[in-house]
């Protein structure tokens, strides 16, 4: 195949994923819609089999059979669901092996904002994938499918450009440990900071009393989605470490002759692994739980996306220029002790 024939294998295969995301996202909203009638807990459950003490055993069978076929529809689109969600995120990994592909020389699909995003968004979807039967995360689907579904059109309508090969600063092994590791804890943030708005969603709702209703309803329970987040960040931020502390300098020395540049993208990473560590350090430490440990969390996903994508649009000095397309890194020598990096488009 040629690279062309590459680009647009993965064009088709990006496109091609958002459907069957969508579809994906359907198929859950219908089940979570049917859910709602069905009422929560098991003895629940008996009782809108049994329409009372005193009904003819006949009728309860009629309604028992009733109930068990809804409940027969509801488990089926929540498993058609859950194979549209791993069908989508096969043929993701399509688009981005066919990404790669399409460069000359082949590289890893990492090069602009549009490749980071896709990239971004293939990982939190495979990490839902990964862990959805181990801890149980079927109501999760219809927020991971949103977010991932929302940055994918972002990517494809807003920050799409044509294979460009990779700089010569960038032509290292560094690139797949440092962005490998920094993808890896960006998802499970993301992952965290979901977890973190349906906390504050549930508690907010349970506190104007009655109880949660609707989608709410079905969320674990709020000690339940606490203890889930911080485990997923306690997972990420040593994660996170490696990629900002560790990779990333040796990567900037090997680059740009220096550990660190003080660079935008440098800083505002830094400013993320302090929030994360003064959110680990608070729970660990203070004994810091539910809002105020949310609201901090929230406050790193924050910094987290500014890093990701703010920086690239806002900034004019960084030497991280990957907005916009895949704009053309020019590496300048004025002199021997140092490196500069301008970007043109």
């Amino acid at each position: 195949m040629t690279d062309a024939s590459w680009e647009t294998l993965s064009n088709q295969a990006i496109a091609a994923a958002g459907v069957v995301y969508f579809l994906a996202l359907l198929a859950h909203l219908v089940e979570w819609s049917s859910l709602r009638k069905v009422p929560l807990g098991r003895a629940a459950r008996k009782e809108s089999v049994a329409v009372g003490a005193g009904a003819p055993v006949i009728e309860q069978q009629e309604d028992s059979r009733d109930g068990e076929r809804t409940a027969d529809r509801i488990a089926m689109f929540g498993r058609l669901g859950l194979m549209l969600t791993g069908l989508a995120v096969a043929v993701h990994f399509v688009g981005l092996l066919g990404r790669g592909m399409a460069a000359d020389p082949n590289r890893v699909p990492w090069g602009n904002m549009y490749e980071f995003t896709i990239s971004g968004t293939f990982f939190v979807a495979f990490a839902y994938i990964a862990l959805v039967r181990r801890f149980k995360w079927q109501w999760l689907a219809p927020v991971v499918l949103g977010v991932v579904l929302t940055l994918l059109m972002v990517a494809v309508i807003w920050l799409y450009g044509p294979v460009a090969p990779l700089t010569e600063a960038l032509y290292s092994p560094w690139l797949v440990i440092h962005v490998v590791s920094a993808v890896i804890a960006t998802a499970t943030f993301t992952l965290g900071g979901i977890l973190s708005v349906l906390y504050l969603l549930k508690a907010r709702q349970e506190s104007r009393g009655g109880g949660t209703t609707g989608y709410l309803a079905r969320v674990p329970a709020l000690v339940a989605l606490d203890r889930m987040s911080y485990r997923l960040h306690a997972f990420a931020f040593p994660v996170w470490t490696f990629a900002v502390l560790v990779t990333g300098p040796i990567w900037a020395h090997e680059a740009w002759a220096r550990y660190w540049n003080w660079d935008p993208k440098e800083v505002w990473a830094f400013i993320t692994w302090v929030v994360y560590a003064a959110y680990l350090h608070a729970r660990t430490t203070a004994g810091w739980k539910g809002k105020r440990a949310a609201y901090l969390a929230l406050l790193g996903t924050a910094t987290l996306w500014f890093n990701f994508i703010g920086i690239n649009y806002f900034s004019t000095t960084s030497q991280h220029s990957y907005a916009e397309g895949a704009p053309a890194i020019s590496i300048i020598e004025p002199a021997a002790d140092s490196v500069q990096v301008s970007a043109s488009s």
